[in-house]
């Protein structure tokens, strides 16, 4: 911020690259407001200075100018790395990595490399333009990226460590498998994960029907359930395809997860909401197509182990929204594939993959992990600080063993 202050922008954006791999994608999506602004001591009488405002403002100043200095890559060790996921977590060890001199592999399940920053997190919040520059960052730095691969299915993690000859891997797969209501109906043709909604959105372009016919998503209304970040995001998505929009949320607005930013935008864009309501059932046809949603009011009790109150249904209260979409945003965790695939790792009951916290080493020798696969649906902020300890501890790791 003293940079920034004496004008000298490529010199504030190179301090903060010191620390963060993507500080124009961190000034956009991660909650300033509780993280970095919440100890600005203005804030005590006065707004808090923003922050992530200026961290995006010096990121997007040398991208557009492409004044951003080459970074400097270490004599290589002739070791390789493997880094499978290409979203936050994987962006940041493979960058670090490289840096340092190692060689570089990152494997990415789907088309396009950038992981929830790319397929998860709509355009008119972070332009597909910024995901895709760090990715070139990345490939001139040396970094190899092999797209349409899934470990645990292409190849396994011990195949990369004993048959392709890789030192050491990363896992940073995220935690792209959704959780379900589990209420009647909910199979349904209509219903759709948070996860496969903006998927079809931001990489299949479900938006822009008939040019891209990737997508039967053509609603007139659709239903959101959940109070976080990515219900608001499809939400305002729904709205950009042309459908009514309307959140469903079982709790009061204070206790949505979402930003508050975030809330405010997609109210002041038209999206309904309809809070401490909780889905019943989901309604079909005789084709079995959602037409609506029944759902019960809720009041508030006491509190839950979170601390928030606890929402209990109002008896006799239930009713009927109409539709003919319903998206489910209660939450993420990781896909079993890979400790499926690879049973020495050791998983937490809730499936995250358990780690060294120090070193973020995992139970087998030369693995480590980081970001939502180790701690559950997080931000991008966290996935990163995970990433660069275990980008640091990897290091020691290759230098040493």
């Amino acid at each position: 911020m003293s940079l920034i202050a004496e004008g000298q922008f490529e010199a504030a954006a190179a301090k903060l690259k010191e620390q963060t791999a993507l500080p124009a994608v961190c000034g956009r999506v991660c909650p300033q407001e509780t993280q970095c602004e919440a100890e600005c001591v203005l804030g005590k009488k006065f707004d808090p200075v923003a922050i992530g405002r200026l961290e995006r403002f010096v990121a997007d100043y040398v991208r557009v100018r492409g004044s951003e200095p080459n970074p400097q890559i270490a004599p290589p060790t002739g070791k390789k790395v493997a880094i499978i996921g290409s979203g936050p977590a994987g962006i940041t060890v493979a960058g670090d990595l490289a840096r340092l001199g190692h060689k570089v592999v990152m494997f990415e399940a789907l088309h396009l490399p950038g992981g929830v920053l790319m397929y998860g997190i709509p355009e008119f919040r972070l332009p597909k333009e910024i995901v895709q520059y760090e990715i070139d960052v990345l490939r001139r730095i040396g970094v190899e990226i092999l797209t349409d691969y899934v470990i645990g299915k292409t190849e396994t993690v011990a195949d990369l460590l004993e048959e392709e000859g890789f030192d050491a891997v990363f896992v940073g797969a995220g935690a792209g498998l959704p959780m379900f209501l589990g209420v009647p109906g909910e199979n349904a043709v209509g219903v759709y994960s948070a996860n496969e909604f903006l998927t079809r959105v931001n990489l299949m372009k479900a938006y822009d029907f008939p040019r891209h016919s990737t997508s039967p998503i053509r609603a007139q209304h659709v239903i959101t359930v959940g109070g976080g970040n990515v219900a608001m995001d499809s939400a305002r998505c729904a709205l950009r395809m042309g459908a009514k929009s309307t959140i469903v949320y079982r709790r009061a607005r204070e206790q949505m997860p979402a930003r508050a930013e975030e809330v405010h935008h997609a109210e002041e864009e038209g999206v309904e909401m309809h809070l401490l309501t909780n889905p019943v059932r989901i309604l079909a046809d005789d084709a079995n197509r959602v037409i609506g949603m029944e759902c019960i009011q809720m009041e508030l009790g006491e509190p839950d182990d979170s601390g928030r109150r606890r929402p209990i249904p109002i008896e006799g209260s239930e009713f009927v929204i109409k539709a003919d979409t319903v998206v489910v945003s209660i939450g993420n965790k990781p896909n079993p594939l890979i400790p499926q695939t690879s049973p020495e790792i050791t998983t937490t009951r809730w499936g995250t993959i358990e780690v060294d916290e120090e070193t973020m080493a995992t139970s087998i020798p030369g693995v480590f992990a980081g970001g939502d696969v180790v701690s559950g649906a997080a931000t991008v902020i966290s996935a990163m600080g995970q990433a660069k300890l275990a980008a640091h501890s990897m290091h020691e790791y290759l230098t040493t063993s």
